[in-house]
């Protein structure tokens, strides 16, 4: 009887242990044959993102597989039909040693994850600017009804939901926002961060591969939102200043009144540029929300 038992008890566990294999495999194939840019990172600051965020779940795995064992264990153990299942002890309520297993474990890693937020947190605060012997390039993020205008203050020029970068330079983001609150993300680049009407924001990234990468709104922000989508295209130095060039032999010409039209709610189907932007059009942006100041 003892021995029928046991046999029952250790099929429950390897069912159990067989099952959270199963699962990690199933979720290390997905991640090998599809693309998730947060764990595939093109920046400096996603490569640093991605190494937290493999620490964090591997040590939530500490204790998140065995719970998911034993849960599968005690069910097939324990249940009704099973007439191999141990004895019941009611009067069983304490004991020292598992007491101090599955309080002692969690207290560890939340221990362990709270040096690394620290740490973290300081180190990749987006406000911080990246190091590097590059002189960063300046763009003004601006969210609007439903699309992301770029002002490149240095060259003068502006583009709506495409956005071009130098490879390997740092780039200063400004954010804002001339409509509700949004949230600027690139997934494979780093950090997200949020645009608000009335204030700027600071984002500071930097792509160490050239490719196009997928940029969106991660706060919903109504009818549009599901279209507020823009291309963020990493290329050489050179490539870039003839990107600049050419769209500064554009027609257009990005002043008060053509952004009152931009600003209007609407998706556009195609990136727009512009050759010429007026001068202050951004911190025009973020001050008309502050009354008399």
């Amino acid at each position: 009887m003892l021995k029928q038992k046991g046999q029952g008890v250790k099929k429950g566990a390897l069912l159990g242990i067989a099952t959270a294999l199963a699962i990690v495999g199933a979720t290390a194939v997905y991640l090998h044959s599809h693309t998730v840019a947060v764990m595939s990172p093109s920046g400096i600051v996603a490569e640093k993102e991605r190494h937290l965020i493999i620490i964090a779940l591997l040590l939530s795995a500490i204790v998140v597989l065995p719970v998911y064992v034993l849960t599968i264990l005690i069910a097939l153990t324990y249940r009704e039909t099973n007439k191999k299942s141990k004895k019941y002890r009611p009067e069983w309520d304490h004991s020292w040693l598992l007491e101090t297993v599955w309080w002692a474990i969690p207290i560890t890693i939340i221990g362990i994850l709270s040096v690394i937020t620290w740490q973290s947190s300081h180190a990749l605060d987006p406000y911080q600017p990246l190091s590097s012997s590059v002189k960063p390039v300046d763009v003004q993020v601006i969210a609007l009804d439903w699309k992301w205008l770029f002002i490149y203050p240095a060259q003068h020029i502006a583009s709506v939901n495409m956005l071009e970068l130098p490879v390997n330079t740092p780039i200063n983001f400004s954010i804002t926002s001339d409509s509700v609150m949004n949230s600027f993300w690139i997934p494979s680049l780093g950090s997200q961060i949020y645009a608000m009407p009335g204030m700027s924001s600071q984002l500071h990234l930097m792509a160490n591969k050239t490719g196009n990468f997928t940029g969106s709104p991660a706060n919903i922000s109504g009818k549009g939102f599901a279209d507020m989508l823009f291309t963020t295209k990493a290329v050489n130095q050179q490539a870039f200043n003839s990107w600049t060039d050419s769209v500064k032999h554009g027609s257009r010409y990005l002043d008060l009144t053509a952004y009152h039209n931009l600003a209007k709610p609407g998706t556009i189907s195609a990136p727009q540029y512009y050759s010429n932007v007026e001068g202050g059009l951004y911190n025009y942006t973020v001050m008309q929300y502050m009354g008399d100041m």
